[in-house]
């Protein structure tokens, strides 16, 4: 099964098990009059869209290079993983909004109605679910090294997550009385800002990557000590790094003995890049510049002008 397919499995997995809970917690938490458990239904609603968008991303992305694409089309992959977050973060401030009108209604004396225990039922089933498929869809993403699925996976979790936040304030209104029926809400208020984390570290990395960051410090630390493994090459320099969805790009300058043939050097750069990809995959973009010793390096932030 080729990636693309298998990526597209794990995703018509998750979208499936998100319209068969969206579908019973938006009745569950009407019929038992659940603020709660109605948040988490949206927040499932949002795990169901987002699905589709990764659907149709991870289609795009596994497209390979073409003459509009020089890189291919990895950064869509990308773009599924910002829309995720983004999405991510329109759920979180719903919950947060709606459970705090509420609240406010609370403390000026309005009685609140308690929720039922369809709710919590239902809290507890999508606890159990959601945690299943995040587990799954992680594990999944990560062998995949696709960085919207892995996105995706933790959607899943933060929905369980939520789903505990619901089952803590429902089960507390139900158990305590009407008087407490303002956990129900508050319990959706938590859940909102446990969402704003999770969308913030997604937003972090997939603006990083859109905008061209570099690789970790490590990363690069690494990609220098491969290069200083072979004897014949020395001062590296001018490393560039970047990641073009699930691969990453490596561009450097290395110092060759200018008395070598060409076919000496070529076969040197070869071996250098052979084993970076041998590292990090065969998928990587690597580009060697060889200079000669003693030849002055070119600037990082220019480069010379081609003879028309």
């Amino acid at each position: 099964m080729t990636r693309e397919n298998e990526l597209t499995k794990v995703t018509l997995v998750g979208s499936i098990g998100n319209l068969l809970l969206l579908t019973f917690k938006f009745v569950a938490g009407i019929v038992a009059g659940s603020s709660a458990m109605v948040a988490d239904a949206v927040h499932s609603l949002s795990d169901f869209l987002t699905d589709l968008i990764v659907l149709v991303f991870v289609h795009i992305g596994a497209k390979p290079q073409d003459a509009s694409h020089d890189y291919g089309h990895g950064k869509f992959e990308t773009l599924a993983t910002l829309f995720v977050a983004l999405a991510l973060v329109g759920a979180a401030i719903g919950i947060i909004v709606s459970g705090s009108v509420k609240i406010a209604r609370w403390l000026q004396g309005e009685t609140l109605e308690t929720p039922g225990m369809l709710a919590l039922w239902a809290a507890l089933l999508s606890i159990v679910v959601k945690e299943l498929l995040y587990r799954y869809t992680v594990a999944k993403g990560k062998a995949l090294d696709s960085p919207a699925v892995v996105a995706n996976a933790w959607h899943h979790r933060s929905d369980a997550l939520s789903s505990i936040g619901a089952a803590v304030g429902i089960g507390g209104a139900i158990l305590f009385g009407q008087h407490w029926a303002v956990l129900d809400p508050l319990a959706s208020v938590v859940v909102g800002a446990m969402l704003v984390k999770v969308a913030w570290d997604l937003l972090k990395g997939s603006v990083g990557e859109l905008t061209d960051s570099s690789l970790p410090e490590e990363t690069e630390r690494e990609i220098e000590q491969i290069i200083h493994s072979f004897p014949q090459v020395s001062e590296p320099h001018n490393l560039r790094t970047r990641k073009i969805g699930n691969r990453i790009a490596i561009e450097a300058h290395v110092r060759l003995d200018g008395e070598m043939t060409m076919r000496e050097a070529h076969d040197i750069v070869n071996a250098v890049e052979r084993k970076i990809k041998d590292r990090f995959g065969n998928a990587t973009l690597v580009t060697i510049h060889m200079e000669p010793k003693g030849a002055s390096a070119l600037p990082q932030e220019r480069q010379p002008d081609l003879p028309v």
